[in-house]
């Protein structure tokens, strides 16, 4: 029997992952990660840090890499709402620099899967959300890096209401475009 729906998005490799829900009078049950079924779809990955973090409507986190111990990510939402981004940086991939975004929510339980290679980021839609997130890779501060939220050709589209006010760390404020680094793995 399938535990999760993995529905690969335009950009190869990069997942929607839909799991199956156990839901009664009780409340739900359901796998957020099962090692062999993430392997059967082709995410055949080694996870070794769980990350969490808490944030209010308008923080944007991201575009967020590191350029040594590349990390992929499994990602999801255990209360609130973001849209979720991640940007393809693979040197020799048809996709390079493209993105793909994906509401995850408490009430959808949507993951999504963003492989090594990528710049991740997010921001948040509702008034508070709690994110989650599985790494491939330790994180390494010593090859953070980031590019701007905002490049205008990347152009992602946050899904930002007119009336919401995006609050970005110091870090992010200052981050260059994609082709002022020409960031590749």
């Amino acid at each position: 029997m399938a535990k999760f729906k993995f529905i690969e998005t335009f950009i190869k490799g990069m997942y929607v992952i839909e799991p199956e829900i156990f839901g009664d009078n009780r409340g739900y049950f359901m796998e957020t990660y099962n090692e062999n079924d993430f392997k059967n779809a082709g995410i055949d990955v080694k996870f070794v840090q769980d990350n969490e973090s808490s944030s209010k409507k308008g923080v944007l986190r991201g575009l967020h890499f590191q350029t040594k111990n590349i990390q992929g990510k499994l990602v999801r939402v255990l209360s609130g709402e973001v849209f979720d981004v991640g940007v393809d940086l693979r040197k020799d991939s048809p996709t390079y620099g493209k993105w793909y975004g994906e509401i995850l929510s408490s009430e959808n339980k949507k993951q999504l899967y963003i492989p090594e290679g990528f710049a991740h980021g997010f921001v948040v839609l509702s008034d508070m959300a709690t994110f989650a997130y599985k790494c491939t890779n330790f994180y390494d501060p010593s090859s953070e890096g980031g590019i701007a939220w905002d490049d205008p050709d990347i152009a992602i589209n946050w899904h930002i209401s007119d009336d919401m006010e995006i609050i970005l760390s110091d870090k992010d404020k200052n981050r260059k475009t994609l082709k002022e680094q020409k960031i590749e793995f």
